[in-house]
């Protein structure tokens, strides 16, 4: 088997579980294991179909990073549902979830998936830095197209883009990047920037859609080459476009930090390797699937990483 790696955007992952399974599906004292199940589930679909040797839960230590907030204030506004002064902003995210959040935790480590998360910054940039630093194939898997940048055939970076579900998974490469939006992986940040996106609070630039973005970067290679062209009169760049380019000059010197995902960050070591669970773990993953009716879930991800199906009880 070829070694490849795994990297989670667990938030992306647990937010679909939940969303996606039933809430009805409860522990005995009643707390909701909706996501808890549904991520299992997902990551004994996603191991069993892409045999990956190593995997990383990838963490946001921090979902709103202040760096980004200081750089661009509308950078995810929408989301906040507490701002707490000189801490980390509380994201608006159902209590039903939140209840679940350390089980999540708990049962990611019995399970022994390595959780890498990095303070002040987000899952993005843990991804990020251990995609660029990875010197095997890897597979990011999130329902976030910001991490189409990563992409990469020359390196063996693609991503498992979960948008549509997980009955239809779609594997991005350089052709798919290029193919929807008709910009190389390595102009997707700069695309973002330009075009903009609601759902991170990114303005954009007025007046310029997807297709002009697009256009621009086919033009003009890149964000500081489409800055410059506005700032030459030689070039072909026309003066309607020179003026909505110049009018958003504070916001272009401000996005691409926020929407690059960061790729120098350190980590401790961790063992990342996927392997059968020893007697203690099975053990611990027994006595959670009774404790918190984790049902078939717990049979189905413990199959995938090599240990009897029967392992943590019928």
């Amino acid at each position: 088997m070829t070694d490849r790696l795994m990297l989670l955007d667990t938030a992306s992952l647990y937010f679909r579980a939940f969303h996606g399974v039933p809430d009805s599906l409860k522990a005995p004292d009643g707390t909701p294991v909706n996501a808890v199940r549904g991520l299992l589930d997902i990551i004994a679909r996603l191991v069993t179909d892409f045999q990956p040797t190593q995997l990383v839960a990838c963490w946001d230590d921090d979902w709103r990073p202040g760096w980004r907030v200081d750089l661009l204030p509308s950078y995810k506004a929408h989301r906040v549902a507490e701002a707490v002064p000189g801490g980390i902003d509380v994201e608006e995210t159902p209590p039903g979830l939140v209840a679940q959040l350390p089980l999540i935790r708990e049962v990611l480590d019995v399970l022994g998936i390595a959780v890498v998360g990095a303070p002040e910054h987000e899952a993005d940039d843990v991804i990020g830095s251990l995609a660029a630093q990875a010197d095997l194939p890897v597979d990011v898997v999130t329902g976030d197209r910001d991490l189409f940048q990563l992409v990469d055939d020359s390196r063996n970076v693609r991503v498992i883009y979960t948008a549509r579900g997980m009955s239809k998974l779609e594997t991005v490469t350089d052709a798919t990047v290029v193919g929807k939006y008709g910009v190389l992986p390595v102009q997707y940040a700069d695309y973002a920037v330009l075009r903009g996106d609601a759902s991170d609070g990114l303005p954009g630039v007025s007046g310029i859609g997807e297709k002009t973005a697009a256009k621009l970067l086919q033009e003009f290679v890149d964000l500081d080459g489409i800055i410059a062209a506005a700032g030459d009169h030689t070039t072909a760049m026309g003066a309607p476009m020179r003026a909505k380019i110049s009018a958003a000059a504070d916001y272009l010197a401000a996005a691409p930090r926020v929407v690059n995902v960061v790729r120098d960050l350190s980590f401790g070591g961790f063992d990342a390797s996927l392997r059968p669970l020893d007697a203690g773990r099975l053990s611990r993953m027994d006595g959670l699937k009774t404790e918190h009716n984790l049902g078939g879930s717990v049979q189905r991800v413990l199959k995938a990483l090599g240990n009897d199906p029967q392992a943590a009880g019928s």
